[in-house]
This record gives C-alpha cells, sequence and structure tokens, in this order.
C-alpha cells in the first residue's frame, strides 16, 4: 500500500497558494513526488507505517537497531528464514541473549514492525508544501511541460540575448541538494531499505 503524502492541497494553501480544483490532481501528483524525495532522502518512511525490513546480524552484539524511528512494536522476528520469539523490543532496539549471528556466517534478519511518526512534523509539511508550490509555479508557467525541467540560471545577458546554465545535476525541482539530503539522513537514521510497507 502507498504512503499518503507527507502534506495536502489544504497544506498548500493553509501557506497562502491558491489551488484551483483543475489542479487538484496534478498538485496531488507533486506533492505524492516531493514525498517521496523526502522520504528516500531520510532513508524511512516518516510516516507512521508497518514495513518489513531484512537487516544484517550483527556479530558479536544482542542488540539490533531498527530503521525509521520511533519504533512502536514488532510483529515477527525471523533469522535467516527461522522464526525466532527469545527478543526483547528496548529503546527501538531489539535484544536477544544468544545474539544475532548464530554461526560463523552473516545472518539475515527479517524483522516485520510498526514505527514511524502518527504526525509529520510541521518542518516536513512545508518542505514538501514548498516544493510542491515550485513544480506548480513552472508548471503554470509553460503548462505544455517544458516549465517542469529544473534550469539553474548563473548568468544571463539581454543583447544579443544569452544565458549560462550552471550544472547542480538537478533534473527537476523535486529532487533535494545534497545538504538536505545529508540532514534528513542524519535525522531519521536512513540508510536501510525498506522492503515492503503496508
Amino acid at each position: 500500500m502507498a504512503l499518503a503524502a507527507l502534506a495536502s492541497v489544504a497544506d498548500l494553501e493553509a501557506r497562502g497558494l491558491t489551488v484551483e480544483v483543475s489542479e487538484t490532481t496534478i498538485v496531488g501528483t507533486f506533492l505524492a513526488e516531493a514525498s517521496a524525495s523526502v522520504r528516500e532522502a531520510a532513508g524511512v518512511p516518516i510516516s507512521q507505517t508497518t514495513s518489513t525490513v531484512a537487516l544484517e546480524g550483527p556479530d558479536n552484539s544482542q542488540w539490533l537497531s531498527l530503521p525509521g524511528p520511533p519504533v512502536l512494536s514488532v510483529a515477527s522476528v525471523a533469522i535467516d528464514g527461522e522464526t525466532v520469539t527469545d527478543w526483547k523490543l528496548r529503546s527501538g532496539q531489539l535484544w536477544r541473549a544468544a545474539g544475532w549471528s548464530p554461526g560463523p556466517e552473516p545472518s539475515e534478519v527479517t524483522v516485520t514492525y510498526t514505527h514511524g511518526l502518527a504526525t509529520v512534523p510541521a518542518d516536513l509539511v512545508g518542505l514538501v508544501c514548498r516544493i510542491a508550490a515550485a513544480v506548480l509555479v513552472a508548471h503554470r508557467a509553460q503548462p505544455d511541460g517544458e516549465g517542469l525541467a529544473a534550469r539553474d540560471i548563473r548568468s544571463e545577458r539581454i543583447g544579443d540575448y544569452a544565458v549560462t546554465y550552471g550544472d547542480s545535476g538537478r533534473i527537476t525541482d523535486i529532487e533535494l541538494p545534497d545538504y538536505l539530503r545529508e540532514q534528513l539522513a542524519a535525522r531519521f537514521g536512513g540508510g536501510v531499505t525498506v522492503v515492503r510497507s503496508r
């Protein structure tokens, strides 16, 4: 099941942007794309959800950290495909007396758990709204779609018209700059791929 966008049309309008009825569908798409970009940078779903992740079992440790805090509950745990029940959830981590790698080789620990935030933080709602608003403004400027391509203008001259575009590596306004991606990853402890959310 797809996660709901981190912000809504109502959030955009609360920030002063008027969305015409005819734009509701396209704005919903922009909000979903902006939300996906923020989630990808964070490395976690952010919103409360149930996920199944596959993690490498740490050697010589009884603790296993789970991505996407806060961790609310754990439904099942398996080590190399074998269900185990001798674990405890403590402070967003799983503890198991026997550890997570039963043999000399690395193990794969599969965990199904509920995690994330029940309410999206206001700063992230604002970020998603700003991204979607920028894309909407570009869309309105050139409804044929050309306005959706990000253009990093570095210099412009009017006499014998000339323009120089920067090479920021961004293709659209949906893509986040590196510094913001790093901040989101640090804030949410991202880095583990979510196998399945339901």
